[in-house]
């Protein structure tokens, strides 16, 4: 019942921020949206390294425990994290996008000139954005299946609050680059679904699996968070203009994930078996 709700919010909260921009594009500044990314970068970051990796390798010690486990080597455990980011890697190379990058630069005739560097079609931007948030799904759905609710929600919060908005990217890019509000919605509502229907589909068919597969699964879903958080935040880091305030808010947005993730802990609610 929790990953029928999760899911529901997700495509729910997804959709909002896909289709914000019809009312509030012009009052948001891309200055906001790139601090709103940065901080919501940094929690998928922590996500990936205080949650997810330490599940997996817990999941994979239990799974060796009952003897689940044909390896139990930490370095075929980490290359399941290095699958991850280089899945995501190449799919960015075949150009697969994931996220709609903006710089300025100043012309010599003194007057600024954005450039926005994207796929060449919309549809190709929300298929490469639907394709990353399938794999979030992925991760919350290896959560649930490996047995404990508060994990699971944990990971889904982290990936909400950087679904948002990244929709609401997809969003400003699709309005920019069409003005058929049917199209528009088509592109947010297949963004918005990737998720639920990826972690459902991972939830029923790792439910019941082995503990080996399901902690192999957390630990590249841990990979593709990493690269996700990576790409979203290195050009703006690399821009003179922005990289320190950029730094700054990947940090905020990783610190209050450790301090949630703290209490939580400090209240017992991590304490679990896997089922």
């Amino acid at each position: 019942m929790t990953i029928a709700f999760l899911g529901i919010g997700i495509f729910a909260l997804s959709m909002l921020g896909g289709l914000a921009p019809r009312v509030v594009a012009g009052r948001l500044s891309e200055d906001r949206l790139h601090d709103v990314t940065g901080v919501a970068s940094g929690l998928l970051l922590a996500s990936a390294l205080l949650v997810v990796i330490p599940e997996g390798f817990d999941v994979a010690a239990e799974a060796a425990e009952v003897g689940q486990a044909f390896t139990n080597r930490p370095v075929f455990l980490g290359g399941a994290v290095l699958v991850g980011f280089i899945v995501m890697l190449i799919l960015e190379g075949l150009g697969v996008a994931h996220a709609v990058h903006e710089e300025h630069h100043d012309h010599a005739e003194g007057h600024g000139h954005g450039h926005v560097h994207h796929p060449a079609s919309t549809s190709v931007l929300a298929v490469g954005l639907s394709i990353h948030a399938a794999a979030d799904g992925l991760a919350i759905g290896a959560a649930a299946a490996a047995g404990d609710t508060t994990f699971s929600l944990l990971v889904a919060l982290a990936v909400l609050l950087h679904r948002v908005p990244a929709a609401f990217s997809l969003g400003v890019f699709t309005l920019h680059e069409t003005e058929r509000q049917g199209q528009v919605t088509a592109s947010v509502a297949g963004f918005a679904l990737a998720t639920p229907i990826a972690m459902w589909l991972s939830y029923l068919l790792l439910d019941g699996a082995s503990e080996q597969l399901i902690a192999l699964t957390l630990l590249f879903s841990a990979g593709t968070f990493m690269y996700v958080a990576t790409v979203d935040t290195l050009p703006e880091i690399h821009n003179p203009d922005m990289g320190r305030r950029s730094v700054m808010n990947v940090l905020l947005g990783a610190a209050v994930f450790a301090m949630v993730f703290v209490l939580v802990d400090a209240a017992g609610w991590l304490e679990h078996s896997h089922g």
